[in-house]
């Protein structure tokens, strides 16, 4: 078996802007593997400034992983543990090479005929700018948006939510909204307060993660529901990994799995969650549509039905073509598509 890999940078068709500044670009790596004619591909989704192995030697690890490919995926997930994204790309890429290159998981949802129902996210900008996009994912048929907040006024961003609200039910649209860890211990409780108030599905990460009791104490006084995100990135072990959840007891978990250490790390966290009665979904990490595809396959696999935080491949000029189509507000695979990513 031979591996290399290459770096791929996606370009933004308009700066997206989070509560950690405004993306342009966002760099990724393709793993790739050739046995006896066959060929896998995974993508080792590194996020600057948010994954855990965003460091120097990062390009130096994928070197040591295709030097080591011999070894196999058990051993090399094990020696990875502090690199999730290529984890998770080192998954895609043995399961690409055995199956059917873009086909991971076979099921109902590869083949067209049920898809993944997503939240429309609404990106931080300026208010008219926020208040657009929200027409656009209601007129495109989403049920459930997901609005970034913590980056403009807050009364600004309590009024673009009241003016959904006043429009549309809860029963009618489902509203998410993710802090990014912009509140502070001591003003969170009093903003969750003001934002239950709008009859909000959660909030993500309303505190910056690793202040687990400041976390947990608001986890317990909440009107409402918090989901865990940020807090999971860099948790590697089952043991901390049921600490953290122990003593948090938050609402939901939220999965990033190029953060978390691919589909086997994020499992264990559903393992956890679950005997805490602890809800979950999944999101992507702007990923490019290869990684994007593995996730999406993954997800439907497991089985859950509700609204998943997955279709960001439009955000980008140069993604690479396949058959994910966002429709109605579900994300879906167009059998006729082609793929165009070239080895």
């Amino acid at each position: 078996m031979k591996a290399t890999y290459k770096q791929y940078v996606l370009k933004f068709k308009r700066p997206s802007g989070t509560s950690r500044g405004v993306l342009k670009t966002k760099e990724t790596w393709f793993l790739i593997l050739k046995e006896e004619g066959r060929i896998g591909i995974g993508e080792c989704g590194l996020f600057r400034g948010l994954s855990i192995d965003d460091r120097p030697d990062y390009e130096e690890r994928l070197q040591w992983v295709c030097k080591n490919i011999h070894k196999g995926v058990a051993v090399l997930l094990r020696e990875l543990e502090e690199f999730p994204s290529i984890q998770i790309g080192l998954e895609q890429a043995f399961l690409s090479l055995t199956g059917n290159r873009y086909d991971l998981f076979p099921s109902k949802f590869t083949r067209g005929e049920e898809n993944i129902p997503i939240n429309g996210l609404i990106w931080m900008g300026e208010a008219p700018f926020m208040k657009q996009q929200i027409k656009d994912k209601l007129a495109q048929g989403f049920t459930t948006i997901k609005m970034k907040i913590g980056a403009i006024n807050f009364d600004t961003e309590l009024r673009l939510l009241k003016s959904i609200r006043e429009e549309f039910s809860a029963n009618e649209i489902a509203l998410r909204v993710d802090a990014n860890g912009a509140f502070t211990p001591q003003n969170a409780l009093e903003k969750l307060k003001r934002l239950s108030a709008l009859d909000l599905h959660s909030i993500e990460q309303p505190i910056k993660q690793g202040q687990w009791q400041e976390m947990a104490n608001l986890c317990e006084k909440t009107p409402l529901p918090i989901a865990l995100d940020e807090e999971l990135i860099g948790v590697f072990t089952g043991e901390k990994k049921r600490k953290c959840i122990e003593t948090i007891r938050p609402q939901y978990i939220i999965l990033k799995p190029s953060l978390i250490g691919g589909f086997s790390g994020s499992e264990e966290w559903i393992r956890i969650a679950c005997s805490y009665n602890i809800g979950y979904w999944i999101t992507s990490a702007l990923e490019s549509n290869i990684g994007l595809n593995a996730i999406a396959q993954w997800t439907y696999s497991l089985g859950d039905k509700s609204v998943q935080g997955l279709g960001t491949g439009s955000l980008f000029t140069n993604n690479i073509e396949s058959p994910l189509r966002v429709v109605n507000g579900e994300l879906q695979y167009c059998q006729e598509e082609k793929w165009s990513f070239r080895i």
